[in-house]
């Protein structure tokens, strides 16, 4: 379905701005890091070792934490999707060079750095079986993604907003977890990782801010549906061999609730901070419509947390054949 001109026209006003948000969300490649900042260089003499030390670390980390870690890795990889996707959104022009698409090919740079370097890390830590999790990787490129946007800007900002915070908190707490093991290397890691998500989210979460200075009505009523919804996860269809796409989610995701990597609260707690930084309780000259949209959206952090309560997380661990 095409989208309102106004869509159209609010994409191509924030357009005007975007040479501004590149520089000021994203970092120029020369001064970014890279993978190899982390990793030991194979050119040196004492290569071998420093790969047996990550090696001796990784036997300290326990399982959960080690599924979190490929899972999350699984996720980055999976970019071809999120980057496809992206490019197809009404008033991203993938054919041209506008701002919009400059955006989505920048931001696909920086984020295809996390994938490389955790994928890297675990090749040489031992403990997982890298062929099951090159599998996994591959199925949840083949098997696509739905997150329920369409191609419409306004959901599909919405959406990486969410998921931007969401993915911050997931590295940023399993870097405090695996610093606690005593493996600082793999801590510095996903903490540059998180830093990387952190910045993201706030480019999102600017973009959604102007949609509001200039469509506020239809950003609120795409905001209430896709809270309606419920914000699917990018790993949703995650699966193993021999499995349907999806089996996989429910063991996973009970692996980092256990954890407290991300949790149910985590969830209701960006929907907060959401509505905080976009000052959704304080618009006014909004359209009946918008104006149910922004009442349902303020009462339902409540409603969310009555619910959270009755939800109980397996304590026992599926044997995930990631793992060795």
């Amino acid at each position: 379905m095409k989208l309102s001109n106004i869509r159209l026209e609010v994409m191509q006003t924030i357009e005007k701005s975007m040479d501004d948000l590149l520089i000021q969300y994203l970092n120029p490649v020369e001064e970014n890091w890279q993978p190899q900042d982390f990793l030991p260089d194979s050119r040196d003499d004492n290569f071998i070792e420093k790969v047996r030390e990550i090696k001796e670390l990784s036997r300290e980390l326990n399982y959960d934490l080690v599924v979190v870690l490929i899972g999350d890795t699984i996720t980055e990889e999976a970019l071809p999707t999120y980057e496809s996707w992206l490019m197809n959104v009404e008033g991203v022009d993938q054919d041209g060079n506008n701002g919009w698409s400059k955006w989505v090919r920048a931001w696909s740079s920086e984020e295809n750095r996390h994938g490389d370097l955790l994928n890297k890390y675990l090749y040489m830590s031992g403990r997982v079986n890298m062929r099951q999790l090159e599998i996994s990787t591959q199925y949840l490129i083949t098997d696509g993604l739905d997150i329920g946007t369409g191609f419409d800007p306004y959901r599909n900002f919405i959406y990486t907003s969410f998921q931007e915070l969401a993915t911050n908190i997931s590295h940023k707490r399993v870097s405090s977890l695996v610093r606690k093991a005593g493996n600082n290397d793999l801590a510095k890691i996903c903490s540059v990782i998180a830093a990387d998500e952190a910045r993201h989210a706030g480019a999102y979460i600017n973009f959604v801010s102007r949609i509001i200075e200039l469509d506020a009505s239809e950003l609120l009523i795409a905001l209430e549906d896709m809270m309606r919804k419920k914000i699917v996860m990018p790993n949703s269809l995650l699966r193993e061999a021999g499995q349907e796409a999806g089996d996989l989610f429910e063991v996973f995701s009970d692996a980092a609730q256990r954890l407290n990597v991300y949790t149910t609260q985590d969830y209701i707690n960006i929907l907060k901070y959401l509505l905080r930084a976009w000052k959704v309780g304080d618009l006014r000259s909004l359209t009946d419509t918008a104006q149910r949209s922004r009442d349902y959206l303020m009462k339902l952090p409540e409603r969310l947390q009555k619910i959270s309560t009755r939800i109980k997380i397996p304590q026992e661990s599926y044997n995930f054949s990631w793992v060795v």
